[in-house]
């Protein structure tokens, strides 16, 4: 039993739920605008004041396909937003580290091993290098 506490206290559980929770709640807020706001303006332009009224009928089967575009449209706003707010900066930030990373090493001229760039010995031969 401690070690399931144990696990249930660690930091990664918990950042866990912390997320799911975040997430489930803008995904309602993503939600509320997909169908009281761009819902209701895409379909202005098309006559329709929802898509859920669309249907096809086959014989006795109804098919409700407007609940499915109404759900495609949330699906693609929701992709987007995750994309453009989320996605995209954590790459360009993790770029911009990866970057700094490379910088703040150089080559030893002697052994060519990796020393930092302000040192003045490398640390693989001895040798004195100019700091950087």
């Amino acid at each position: 039993m401690s070690g399931f506490k144990k696990f249930l206290v660690q930091g990664n559980v918990i950042d866990l739920a912390v997320a799911v929770v975040i997430g489930a709640a803008f995904g309602a807020i993503v939600t509320s605008f997909v169908a009281d706001l761009l819902t209701p303006l895409i379909s202005a332009f098309g006559g329709l004041p929802d898509f859920s009224s669309l249907t096809l009928k086959v014989g006795e089967a109804q098919f409700r396909y407007g609940n499915f575009l109404n759900t495609l449209v949330s699906f693609v706003v929701i992709a987007a937003v995750v994309y453009f707010l989320v996605v995209r900066p954590y790459s360009r930030y993790k770029e911009r580290a990866a970057g700094r990373e490379e910088v703040a090493h150089r080559e030893c001229p002697e052994c060519l091993s990796e020393i930092p760039r302000a040192a003045s010995r490398c640390s693989q031969c001895c040798a004195e290098v100019a700091p950087v």
